[in-house]
């Protein structure tokens, strides 16, 4: 007998205000999920007490003949009967008992059937994903967030993950507010050991928690390349950034932003700091960067793209032979790796050469530290200054092992080594102590923060303290074979002391200098001396409509075909212009940009061009022929196809539809009728006929099939219409198709790889975009933050000296001094004579598809060879990429970019 105490188990239903109280219920979920399953416990409680206290009372009026039944078979009777199972095995004998059971029936069933849904789907609420992560000790993680779908984050896993990295101990968490699909969770099972999921939101610090972004080795945002509004996706991934700052300041952060312009709003973040190693990976920038290198260079931007992807190559006898050697150097990556005490004291061009001829390894450029202890820079070929010990090196190669040998190498043990393969760790007593405590393999993308030992004050470290990228300190050189004065590399009329007076310093040669009035032709750069600046003008001032651009004489120059609404997202002009207006360049190298759109949306995007030099604007379409013969197509070193529309959403695929439609077009073309009227290069006897002056009349294609020509792709799957002849399969990946072999055709997928890069070493991503960009340098960002265009600037002695920086080039085997090594000699004898007599660093070759081929006809395609074996064979007919110095000391080089 319990008399009425069963009332007690109603209390319960105050558990969840208390637990309220507590602060141990905070979620809307908990809460509602406690209410339910207290209520449904006290009833059932109760209703048990209830049929115990009736059933041994016994039946009214009297409470005669009662039934003994214990309080806990109650409670499982009265489960059994609100589940409408009813065993029967305990039953109600009394009639208050039955008449009780017949009430509670209806109660009961009701708060069954409602409430054990309403908890059931609640519980199932809580997803699996739900978890948080507990990581190993002294083993790194990193948070991956933003655009977390199946495709970023294969392609992501893809190169992270990579065999060519080595050791990559590193677990990948991912952070996203929704459950992954079948397809995903399947990526994340067969990769369960190496890669964690959890659902939550960036915005969220206890989600947060949850990932330990406080301990991420570092925080990885991607962004959305097909979002139909770059702002607002930029916008977004700013957000979470400043959440996970919020959240923890000395987190590391790498961040994918669509456009230029929002990356100024990174630099509002009172603790994002580049310096320990925060950065950000603009699209826009990089995927325009690339494509105006490839104006100088055609193919440069595959060879770049493959570089920093991480790919096996697998050649077969069944390919044809261009496959097979395309295929070699895409299996080729950038590497960082600290060069033994044998390399120290050589020049940089004596320690290329020794890794190319020895070590079979491409030294690209080095690392050095100031000796005023300001942060570390990246020389890109550099020239006649010494290394000092602990140089950084960043290499290309097929493999990290590879990259060792540059570590391991001894003078005293591996000089008469012929084989590359056994240049292994040797016992040498002077290297033990050099290598003890410094990693053996830094790939791309290890810090060189804690190096053993300061670096020490030598003249190399005295060479690169001003200028970023620094090659040479004098702008004058004197030509070792003549009498006559060089200036820039070229031979001048004038002594060179008068040109170190007035104006002639900035960069104009001398003999072309004569032709103008100083007085109202004045050449300037920009505050930083990095890039050539003009007095801003209207855009009106540069319009051309189609009778003017018809007389006017476009040769050598850049066509940008641009379809755009007058409401388009910007794409940001200026990244492209930009590299080709550097100040490595002289004033008269510079090629004329002729952009082919509608004048409405360009008038958006002329606020950042308007202090450019040589620009021209066309109101018209890319797709009339009128106007493409109008600005010379065929006579133009490069055509630029792109588009700023937004993708359609009801079907991305069309999304490249302007761009495929302009390429066919001018393939489609035919020029004879207007080749007659051009004058033969071979007429000319300027000095400027070989070194790309764009004044000069050449003759162009007869077919449009063989104007050069680039087209920005925003779906992969795309490129098959590039290219009506070829064979490619519509599944092949993009860097197999030949359109991307060969250079036509660009997607900025090709940049996401750049994340995995970053992240392994930060300086690798610095080489990029110094190479890419033209010479961009964080005070430029600044400047350029400020949202008023370049700042021009006085033509100082330490503004002219950042003009003293390699770039990229491309010279033809077919004539000129190099001409010798067509004539089937070797690649490294080439190398080798390249690096001494010139200083140039041969990094590839463009070759033409059809080998047999000895003339250039409307047929001939290139194709993209990096960094060739060393005992690979020349032709007549190469192009070899080249990093040239600022001086060039031969004025004969056939700088052949403007060929096919």
């Amino acid at each position: 007998w319990i008399g009425l105490r069963f009332l007690r188990a109603l209390r319960l239903m105050t558990v969840p205000d208390i637990l309220q109280y507590l602060n141990i219920l905070k979620t809307s979920t908990s809460i509602r999920l406690a209410q339910l399953i207290s209520l449904f416990v006290s009833v059932w409680l109760t209703g048990a007490g209830v049929v115990h206290l009736l059933e041994n009372s016994g039946d009214l009026p009297n409470f005669s003949e009662p039934e003994p039944i214990t309080y806990w078979n109650a409670v499982y009777f009265l489960m059994v009967t609100m589940s409408t199972v009813g065993y029967g095995d305990i039953t109600c004998l009394t009639e208050v008992g039955r008449v009780f059971q017949l009430m509670f029936l209806a109660v009961g069933l009701m708060l069954f059937a409602g409430v054990l849904p309403e908890i059931l789907e609640l519980l199932g609420q809580r997803s699996k994903w739900m978890g948080s992560y507990s990581g190993v000790k002294g083993k790194r993680h990193i948070v991956v967030c933003g655009n977390i779908t199946f495709e970023s984050v294969s392609v992501f896993l893809m190169d992270f993950l990579h065999e060519d990295r080595d050791d990559v101990d590193v677990e990948v968490v991912f952070l996203h507010r929704a459950e992954p699909d079948l397809e995903f969770e399947g990526l994340l099972k067969r990769q369960h050991t190496r890669v964690k999921y959890f659902q939550g939101s960036l915005m969220n610090a206890m989600d947060l928690e949850r990932a330990k972004v406080h301990e991420a080795d570092a925080c990885l945002v991607l962004a959305n390349k097909y979002c139909p509004d770059p702002d607002a996706e930029d916008a977004a991934n700013i957000m979470r950034v400043i959440s996970m700052k919020n959240y923890c300041e000395e987190s590391r952060i790498i961040i994918q932003l669509m456009q230029y312009h929002n990356k100024a709003y990174l630099l509002n973040i009172p603790s994002w700091d580049w310096k320990q190693g925060d950065d950000v990976i603009c699209l826009a920038e990089l995927k325009l960067g690339f494509i105006a290198q490839s104006c100088l260079a055609p193919g440069f931007s595959t060879m770049m793209a493959n570089l920093f992807a991480m790919r096996s190559f697998i050649t077969s006898p069944d390919m044809a032979a261009w496959q097979n050697d395309y295929l070699q150097g895409t299996g080729c990556e950038m590497y960082t790796e600290t060069l033994s005490p044998s390399f120290s004291g050589m020049t940089f061009s004596q320690a290329s050469e020794l890794c190319f001829v020895k070590l079979k390894l491409l030294l690209l450029a080095i690392e050095v530290k100031p000796i005023d202890g300001g942060d570390t820079k990246i020389s890109i070929n550099p020239q006649s200054s010494k290394m000092p010990a602990n140089t950084v090196g960043f290499f290309i190669a097929q493999s990290a092992e590879e990259v060792k040998r540059a570590w391991f190498y001894c003078k005293a043990c591996h000089e008469d080594v012929k084989d590359e393969n056994l240049i292994k760790k040797c016992k040498c007593k002077h290297l033990m102590t050099f290598r003890k405590g410094v990693r053996a393999i830094q790939l791309v993308g290890k810090t060189m923060a804690n190096k053993t030992g300061a670096t020490p004050a030598t003249p190399f470290s005295a060479a690169l303290s001003k200028p970023l990228l620094n090659i040479k300190n004098s702008v004058m050189a004197k030509e070792e074979n003549g009498s006559k004065p060089v200036m820039n590399g070229r031979p001048t009329n004038k002594p060179a002391d008068q040109q170190k007076n007035g104006k002639m310093e900035v960069g104009i040669a001398d003999d072309q200098a004569k032709d103008f009035d100083f007085a109202k032709t004045e050449m300037k750069y920009d505050s930083t001396g990095m890039f050539h600046w003009t007095p801003a003008r209207s855009i009106e001032d540069c319009i051309l409509d189609r009778n003017q651009a018809a007389m006017t004489v476009l040769n050598g120059h850049v066509v940008v075909c641009l379809f755009a609404d007058p409401d388009s997202p910007l794409i940001g002009l200026r990244n492209l212009v930009m590299p080709l207006r550097a100040s490595n360049f002289h004033y008269h190298e510079l090629k004329h940009v002729v952009i082919v759109g509608a004048v409405d949306y360009l008038r958006r995007e002329w606020k950042t061009l308007q202090n450019l030099p040589k620009i021209s604007v066309l109101n018209g379409s890319p797709l009339s022929r009128a106007d493409l013969r109008a600005v010379n197509v065929n006579l133009c070193d490069m055509c630029v196809i792109l588009s700023a529309k937004v993708p359609s959403n009801d079907d991305p695929t069309l999304a490249d539809k302007e761009a495929i439609l302009a390429s066919l077009n001018i393939k489609a073309m035919t020029f004879g009728d207007i080749i007659t009227n051009i004058e033969s290069m071979g007429d000319s006897k300027d000095a400027l006929n070989n070194m790309g002056d764009t004044t000069v009349k050449r003759p162009g294609p007869i077919y449009g099939t063989n104007v050069p020509m680039i087209t920005e792709l925003v779906n992969d799957s795309n490129v098959q219409f590039l290219d009506q002849d070829d064979d490619d399969d519509p599944d092949t990946e993009l860097y197999l198709t030949q359109p991307f072999a060969c250079g036509t055709a660009f997607a900025v997928s090709v940049l996401d790889s750049l994340m995995s890069t970053t992240y392994f070493n930060q300086n690798a991503l610095t080489l990029i975009r110094s190479l890419i960009t033209g010479g961009a340098t964080p005070e430029l960002e600044i400047i350029l933050a400020e949202g008023a265009g370049l700042r021009g600037g006085y033509s100082t002695p330490d503004t002219l000296s950042h003009r003293d920086r390699c770039r990229v080039g491309q010279i033809s085997l077919s004539d000129g001094p190099l001409a010798t090594f067509g004539e089937g000699r070797k690649y490294q004898d080439l190398f080798v004579a390249s690096l001494r007599n010139y200083g140039m660093l041969c990094i590839g070759l463009y070759r033409l598809r059809d080998a047999a081929l000895t003339t250039v006809d409307a047929t001939s395609k290139r194709y993209v060879i990096t960094n060739p074996p060393f005992d690979f064979g020349l032709l007549p007919t190469d192009q070899v990429y080249v990093l040239l110095p600022f001086e060039r000391k031969q004025s004969r080089f056939s700088f052949s970019e403007t060929e096919v």
